[in-house]
């Protein structure tokens, strides 16, 4: 039994998994309350599935690349339920999340904004790419080289110009339910953040928080 939550992006998003059928899942759209909505959600989900906290295996999360603040809250409060009930808490990449919804060749997009793009290629569900940041020109390169079969993510219409005959699925979310399915698979290590740039975050007086 499979908890996976997604706070990195826009939207508090989890789902509850039994081998592979979906007991529960609920994706919110929000742009901040994730730290506020993301307990509750959890019980409610958890209500909803009629599974109690101890029957749960392990715990997936996404880890990024994403809101720094975003990423941070789900990150913290997996490893609190996994140290609660001494499971494990697996780490999943947003990119990958993404593309684990298409077959095929797939690029997965997402603005980072300041005219930048976080970009990771996978061919039928394999990472072929590290997850990465780069300016939109230079992304554009990279999408020649892998002539993608399908852009997807929030930044997927960003290069779409460039891969006329990719099919664009413009998602704004990962589904939890990928999340929990990818956790499944995925051999338990120690989750750590996935930063790929310094975060927008400034503190009194406007320096940036650091990482």
């Amino acid at each position: 039994m499979i908890l996976a939550l997604d706070t990195c992006l826009g939207a508090c998003s989890a789902a509850v998994l039994s081998g592979e059928r979906v007991l529960a899942a609920r994706v919110e759209p929000m742009a901040r309350g994730h730290q506020e909505r993301l307990a509750p959600l959890v019980a409610e989900l958890m209500a909803e599935a009629g599974v109690a906290f101890d029957l749960l295996d392990r715990i997936g999360v996404t880890v990024g690349p994403g809101s720094f603040t975003g990423l941070r809250v789900g990150l913290a409060f997996a490893k609190g339920i996994g140290q609660a009930l001494a499971i494990p808490v697996i780490a999943v990449g947003t990119l990958e999340a993404l593309a684990a919804e298409a077959p095929g060749r797939v690029l997965a997009v997402l603005d980072a904004k300041r005219g930048q793009v976080y970009l990771q290629a996978f061919a039928d569900g394999a990472a072929v790419s590290a997850p990465d940041v780069l300016p939109i020109e230079t992304a554009a390169a990279r999408v020649a080289e892998f002539v993608p079969e399908v852009l997807i993510g929030s930044g997927a219409a960003l290069l779409a110009e460039m891969t006329p005959s990719a099919r664009v699925i413009s998602g704004e979310q990962a589904d939890p339910a990928a999340v929990a399915r990818l956790a499944a698979a995925k051999t338990p290590v120690p989750p750590r953040p996935l930063y790929l740039r310094a975060p927008d975050a400034r503190l009194p007086g406007g320096r940036l928080l650091e990482p």
